[in-house]
């Protein structure tokens, strides 16, 4: 059976995952948030990468749901694993905080600062290029005719570049070298699935990378 999160189970993963943050920051422990993350950052890319390249090679979903409702499947899921990651890194960033030192530190909080603006509002325009259905990986199940607009203009893949600059931004701000291990950590395995799952799917199906 396909994973499937309806509407109210969608509100009680939230809520428990509230008590799970709630718990991690209470506990200000360092040996808890960092693992956890990197079970979430594991969930994130392997669920993703697995649920897509099954799509691609086998249309796994869209066969027994239809491309519309199988992407919806796959997206209701996806968004409440992507925002867990997502969350789990600032958690362990708050946690671990202060734990970075610098000679500036100040100037190390600017460029956190400016790295975190810079970050967000390029993967905001990105975002709103793609639309709801690009951001979801929803060409896997209903192909669209690629077109280059918005930011994606100039460039490539900004959601996987500049975009994952908050994650160094917000390392740099709280000062916390697990942080900063952590948004490494997250820039490989996001490119690791670029490789091994995106790209050869856009190869095939526009003649070229994305």
């Amino acid at each position: 059976m396909a994973p499937f999160v309806s509407s109210s189970k969608s509100v009680a993963a939230y809520a428990a995952l509230a008590m799970v943050y709630t718990g991690l920051v209470w506990t200000d422990a360092a040996w808890l948030v960092v693992p956890y993350h990197l079970v979430s950052r594991l969930a994130y890319v392997s669920y993703v990468g697995w649920s897509l390249k099954a799509e691609d090679e086998s249309g796994r979903l869209s066969r027994r749901y239809g491309a519309e409702q199988g992407f919806r499947r796959f997206r209701q899921v996806a968004a409440l694993i992507m925002n867990n990651d997502a969350v789990s890194l600032v958690v362990a960033g708050w946690v671990t905080r202060g734990t970075l030192k610098f000679p500036a530190p100040h100037a190390v909080m600017a460029i956190g600062g400016a790295a975190l603006l810079i970050g967000v509002s390029v993967k905001v325009w990105a975002a709103w290029t793609l639309g709801v259905s690009g951001y979801y990986w929803g060409d896997f199940f209903v192909p669209v005719q690629q077109r280059r607009t918005g930011l994606y203009r100039f460039l490539r893949n900004p959601m996987y570049t500049i975009g994952y600059l908050p994650a160094y931004g917000i390392a740099l701000l709280l000062g916390s070298l697990p942080g900063l291990a952590l948004a490494v950590v997250d820039h490989a395995t996001i490119f690791l699935l670029y490789r091994w799952v995106e790209k050869p799917h856009y190869e095939r199906l526009y003649g070229g990378g994305t």
